[in-house]
């Protein structure tokens, strides 16, 4: 799914988080956005596998949140939406598409790696790929009662990443097929920092990914 979508479902989490605790509303909000975005801070380094932990950030998460209702503070209500977005973030991406630039055409079957299992979970497809219309249909669930409940600066903020996810959502088969056209003449330094299923899609003998 597209980061816009976890995004708007991090501040679904911190709208529920804020209804029982209002007076932490604000820190809820920032943990809730940065928690369920950060998983893809991974995206040229290993995606899907260096951030993305579906076990051990939902096994963490569940104390936090214990944690937070018995000892609510800022900290406590943090970390308990912090781990809560990253564990919804990771569970959600394995109901997208596969790991691959070309992601409508279901040729990967690795959608999140499963740390605790030490395998690859296959993808669901239920939102076939990231910027799929199914996922914007999402992507305006999520943020579409933000806009009602929320006012000034939230407001604008779920408005301007609706509007990202719509424009993401139009140029995406786009995108890709631009980045198949560019990463034959990326100089040979960047190398490293081009994600193996980019240079896949312009190589004609496809290198295998780690955990093969």
């Amino acid at each position: 799914m597209m980061a816009t979508t976890h995004a708007l479902f991090g501040i679904v989490l911190a709208s529920a988080a804020a209804a029982v605790a209002p007076e932490f509303a604000p820190v809820a909000l920032v943990a809730g956005v940065v928690g369920s975005v950060f998983p893809d801070l991974d995206l040229y380094a290993g995606h899907r596998r260096t951030l993305h932990f579906p076990v051990y950030y939902a096994a963490a998460a569940l104390p936090a949140v214990a944690l937070a209702v018995a000892l609510p503070a800022a900290a406590t209500v943090a970390l308990a939406v912090f781990l809560a977005g990253a564990a919804a973030h990771s569970l959600m991406d394995v109901f997208g598409g596969g790991l691959e630039l070309k992601p409508w055409r279901a040729e990967s079957e690795r959608a999140v790696y499963d740390h605790y299992r030490g395998r690859w979970v296959p993808p669901r497809r239920w939102v076939r790929y990231d910027g799929a219309p199914e996922d914007l249909v999402v992507a305006v669930a999520f943020g579409a009662p933000a806009l009602l409940i929320y006012d000034g600066a939230v407001q604008t903020f779920v408005a301007a990443v609706l509007a990202v996810s719509a424009g993401y959502a139009l140029a995406r088969k786009r995108l890709a097929a631009l980045a198949e056209r560019l990463v034959p003449h990326a100089p040979a330094a960047l190398d490293s920092h081009i994600p193996e299923r980019f240079r896949d899609a312009s190589d004609p003998a496809p290198r295998s990914e780690p955990g093969d």
